[in-house]
C-alpha cells in the first residue's frame, strides 16, 4: 500500500521562518502550499530560489493569494488543498507597528489564529494545527527554561506580547476542546 504524501499549508510562506520550514518540507517530499498577500513583497525574495525551479514550483509548491482576514478565501484554500498540516507563521510582530495599526495587529495576530483553528476544526479529514506565536510571549522573565504552563502575568512588555498570548491559550483551548492535534 502505498504511503499517503503528506501536504501543508503555510500562511507567511515568505517570511524568515515559512521559506525555511518550505525548504525543509519540500526536502521531505512534502506537497507545499504558501498563502501570500497580494501586498508582500512582489519578489518575495526568500522564496524566489523555489518559484524559479520548474522542477519545483506548479509540482510541490504553489502560492495562494488571500489575506488573514479574508475567511472565504481561506475556507476555499483550506478545502482546495485539503492539508495534513497547517503551519500558521504569518502574523504582525514589530512592535512599533503595533501601535500605529493596532486593530490590524489585533486581527493578524489575534483573530487570524481562531479563524483558521475554526476553520481546522470543521476540516473533514485529520489536521495538524502548528502555531509559531513567538517566544515573546514570555516576555523577559527572569525563569528558565518557559513552557507552556508558564505564567505570563508580568512578563508581557507590549501588545503583541498580549496579541501573542491570546493566540497561543486560543491554540490549546482548541487542541483539548476539538481535538486539534
Amino acid at each position: 500500500m502505498k504511503k499517503s504524501r503528506k501536504v501543508a499549508l503555510i500562511t507567511g510562506i515568505t517570511g524568515q521562518d515559512g521559506s525555511y520550514l518550505s525548504e525543509l518540507l519540500l526536502e521531505k517530499d512534502y506537497v507545499v502550499h504558501g498563502i501570500v498577500r497580494r501586498t508582500s513583497n512582489l519578489l518575495r525574495s526568500r522564496i524566489e530560489h523555489l518559484r524559479r525551479d520548474e522542477k519545483i514550483y506548479g509540482r510541490r509548491l504553489f502560492l495562494h493569494y488571500s489575506d488573514l482576514s479574508d475567511s472565504t478565501t481561506l475556507r476555499r484554500i483550506l478545502g482546495d488543498v485539503c492539508p495534513t498540516e497547517l503551519y500558521h507563521l504569518a502574523g504582525q510582530s514589530h512592535v512599533g507597528l503595533s501601535f500605529e495599526i493596532p486593530e490590524s495587529t489585533c486581527e493578524e495576530t489575534g483573530m487570524a489564529t481562531l479563524r483558521l483553528l475554526e476553520m481546522a476544526r470543521a476540516h473533514p479529514s485529520p489536521l495538524k494545527f502548528y502555531h509559531a506565536s513567538s517566544a515573546e510571549i514570555f516576555g523577559a522573565g527572569m525563569v528558565a527554561p518557559k513552557h507552556s504552563q508558564h505564567n505570563w502575568l508580568g512578563c508581557i512588555d507590549n501588545r503583541t506580547d498580549c496579541l501573542f498570548v491570546m493566540a497561543f491559550l486560543t491554540t490549546m483551548s482548541h487542541r483539548a476542546v476539538a481535538k486539534i492535534s
